[in-house]
């Protein structure tokens, strides 16, 4: 990725990237923070309801949803497809934002009774790498060619609240 192929992909010149982007980082900060807005704009959609574990679900499959939708930000925000990447700290912070998220609807399952007690970042945390792990696979088409991956994803949510049940 260059900022020449970037503006002949955008039928710009490459001075018009520099100054709206400052540069090819410039370029994948963008998307890095447009990936993760997007992400936290469809974890949110689902309203709260009063099912706290639904809505941790909502949250999942949100989660999943997004990754198959828009593999490219994805990649740009998990996979570190351009490695010199180091998003700033503003970017990181609302990447977190995300799993802050994901926390807050387990400490409200955890507060009504439905998920023991535990720490709700550490918690968020083990959901979603396991939950990555699973679209990792399925987005990388690691596997045999009959798996069912939303069955697989499915399930691995199913066990993971049995587990912190």
């Amino acid at each position: 990725m260059t900022v020449r192929r970037i503006a002949a992909a955008a039928g710009v010149s490459t001075m018009n990237v520099y100054s709206r982007f400052g540069g090819k980082d410039g370029v994948v900060e963008h998307l890095f923070v447009e990936g993760f807005n997007r992400l936290g704009e469809a974890m949110n959609a689902g309203a709260a309801s009063n099912d706290s574990i639904a809505d941790v679900r909502v949250c999942g499959l949100a989660y999943r949803q997004f990754a198959i939708d828009h593999q490219t930000l994805y990649s740009v925000m998990f996979d570190r497809v351009v490695p010199d990447f180091q998003p700033s700290i503003e970017a990181q912070v609302l990447a977190g934002s995300t799993l802050d998220l994901l926390a807050r609807r387990l400490e409200r399952a955890m507060t009504a009774g439905t998920l023991r007690s535990a720490d709700p970042l550490q918690t968020a945390a083990l959901v979603w790498a396991t939950c990555h792990g699973v679209v990792s696979l399925e987005l990388k088409t690691v596997g045999p060619m009959a798996i069912d991956w939303r069955a697989v994803y499915d399930d691995a949510m199913d066990m993971i609240i049995r587990g912190l049940s």
